[in-house]
């Protein structure tokens, strides 16, 4: 422990300004519209059908390869 009573911390904790800041200006989460869910029933519709296509071109691309390395077996 230090001198002043003070319990030392990391460097990228900030000092009493950043924590009366986080504190005083940042304020809690819980007054806004899904912050915690995700979004508006939109936004996660919009972000499974992107998730989807996501996997389907992943599919399709592990499917390519291993068609392309069964052929270099054959000939």
């Amino acid at each position: 422990m230090s001198e002043d009573g003070a319990t030392p911390r990391s460097p990228g904790e900030g000092g009493r300004l950043m924590r009366w800041a986080f504190r005083n200006l940042a304020g809690p989460a819980e007054g806004v519209q899904g912050a915690v869910q995700g979004g508006s029933a939109e936004a996660r519709e919009m972000w499974k059908r992107d998730l989807e296509e996501r996997k389907r071109y992943t599919r399709e691309q592990r499917e390519r390869k291993r068609a392309a390395r069964q052929a270099g077996r054959r000939g």
